[in-house]
């Protein structure tokens, strides 16, 4: 068995966050234009084949845990059966899903029969009408089905995502903040990250901004989270059943803790979101190369994993050469 992962900077690697399609039914304004967003060729993306070829050898290299994301991941037809692949894996301790919600009333038995017990759940506004501003897609409320759905049936937790921009909904920062007193949501708020080189300052609010709105509310008392050796930092309102989750990529940036390799649908490991360097991993499945091939190429891109992202704050430079939704959330 191949020695544990671990990198230069003595990290252990132990996390994949796996994305199954480049494809989204919703067009949010800070991820993707509404018309001409190009996507990959049937051909180009890896099959359900490749996909449990390459978890199968990372779980023999330490991986245990694997999120599965897009685009949106519950467009792709057959998510289940690969859901149920990857969680008979021995190996894999620990199967989740990043999900907009659109089709997550009617997929939320079906994932947690299939061995999914976490999701996290895109949700940037409470307000219907904002909703459909930022996602060009009139579906609140079938979002809001599907995640008291989810709720009914026992995924614990069940974060919910709101990626926050000065402007557009951090006027919605403290509304979303009390969904922790009546529901045992993660309420996640995450720093936004601009998708290219322009100047996006009049959108970023820090987290210590953020931090500064939710006092307003009540104290925030620091806690941990089952499984919490992620990037967020968890708070809690007392008396509230949820938490609270703040995720700061660029003005705390959590690089020394960095656990994860991302796998883009077309078969191409990064070792860092903000990275340009990618390890074309589809073409050594195609080349039908052994595995110690593989294992050889996975463990050379872990040796370069940056020590850090080379992004700074004031040129808030987000994923060149790729989109978001092309590498995976």
């Amino acid at each position: 068995m191949p020695a544990p992962l671990v990198d230069q900077h003595r990290r252990s690697i132990d996390y994949l966050r796996l994305s199954i399609t480049d494809r989204c039914n919703l067009r949010c304004t800070y991820c993707m234009p509404e018309e001409g967003m190009p996507v990959l060729s049937h051909a180009d993306v890896l099959t359900y084949e490749e996909i449990i070829r390459l978890v199968e050898l990372v779980s023999r290299m330490g991986i245990s845990k694997v999120r599965i994301t897009g685009g949106e991941p519950l467009v792709r037809k057959g998510v289940l059966h690969l859901c149920r692949q990857i969680s008979q894996m021995g190996r894999i301790k620990g199967l989740s899903i990043t999900t907009n919600g659109v089709f997550l009333e009617e997929f939320a038995e079906g994932l947690l029969e299939s061995g999914i017990t976490r999701i996290n759940v895109s949700l940037d506004t409470l307000q219907p009408a904002k909703y459909a501003l930022i996602t060009r897609r009139d579906c609140f409320q079938k979002v809001w089905n599907g995640i008291e759905r989810a709720l009914r049936l026992g995924f614990h937790p069940v974060k919910l995502n709101a990626v926050v921009v000065k402007g557009l909904n951090d006027d919605e920062i403290e509304a979303l903040a009390q969904l922790t007193y009546r529901y045992p949501f993660h309420v996640r708020f995450i720093e936004f990250m601009p998708f290219n080189t322009e100047d996006h300052s009049s959108s970023f609010l820090s987290s210590d901004e953020i931090l500064r709105r939710l006092e307003k509310i009540g104290p925030l008392l620091p806690t941990r989270v089952e499984n919490g050796n992620g990037p967020a930092r968890h708070f809690q309102l007392p008396g509230a059943v949820g938490k609270i989750g703040i995720i700061s990529p660029i003005s705390h940036h959590f690089c020394p803790t960095c656990n994860r390799l991302r796998l883009t649908a077309d078969g191409k490991l990064r070792t860092c979101l903000f990275a340009q360097e990618e390890t074309d991993l589809r073409g050594l499945l195609r080349e039908k190369a052994s595995d110690e091939a593989i294992f050889s190429a996975i463990r050379e891109a872990i040796q370069r994993k940056p020590e850090r992202h080379a992004l700074e704050s004031r040129l808030f430079r987000k994923c060149i050469g790729r989109p978001m939704v092309a590498i995976g959330g």
